[in-house]
């Protein structure tokens, strides 16, 4: 009986690639925003993205991985996914300089966990969470130094993680229903794999 409640637990589908493609979208619209790029636009108005893709959404994907076993998956969409809905949350209500500043770097040390916990997983999620932690600990100093201009590099790089989060679930879930590696997902390895890893 035990047994049949493991194999089913494991026989579902992963939400890695949801937690990728939710992760990604939004921080695109996210980044872009902040850079000032399209007219008549602020970080604010990506808060809806930011709340139902970015916050629900990976959050669910997060449990899904907790499900299936995956603490690495769970932990890192279970907690972005608060982020998202946290910051989508507070995006109204105005908010000092210091509080936003110490919001962006507290969430740049999870940021920071999820890329030294990804060093063994491949170049995709080493990149996409290495960029993210670059990205918030900008938006930290920006924020403290209220300057507007880091905001916007912050902004850019918060575009280049959510393209390389976008392309590693676009990846993850072209290869599934393909059945076969159409498109690289752990390619850009950045770290040597110890002796007896394959």
């Amino acid at each position: 009986m035990d047994n049949d409640v493991s194999t089913a637990r494991t026989a579902g589908a992963g939400a890695t690639p949801l937690g990728y493609l939710a992760l990604g979208l939004t921080l695109l619209a996210f980044g872009l925003f902040s850079t000032g790029v399209i007219d008549n636009t602020a970080a604010g108005d990506a808060a809806r993205l930011a709340l139902y893709v970015g916050g629900f959404t990976q959050f669910v994907a997060g449990m899904w991985e907790f499900y299936r076993g995956s603490a690495f998956a769970g932990t890192a969409f279970a907690s972005l996914g608060a982020f998202w809905v946290t910051w989508a949350a507070a995006s109204g209500s105005p908010a000092g300089k210091e509080v936003t500043g110490l919001f962006f770097l507290l969430w740049a040390l999870l940021a920071l966990s999820l890329t030294v916990a990804a060093w063994q997983l491949g170049g995709v999620a080493q990149t996409a969470f290495g960029l993210l932690t670059v990205s918030t600990v900008l938006f930290g100093i920006a924020a403290f130094a209220d300057n507007s201009g880091l905001g916007k590099a912050a902004g850019w790089v918060g575009v280049a993680a959510g393209a390389v989060a976008w392309y590693g679930g676009t990846a993850l879930l072209t290869n599934a229903t393909w059945g076969r590696r159409a498109l690289p997902s752990d390619g850009w390895r950045l770290a040597v794999p110890h002796r007896g890893h394959a």
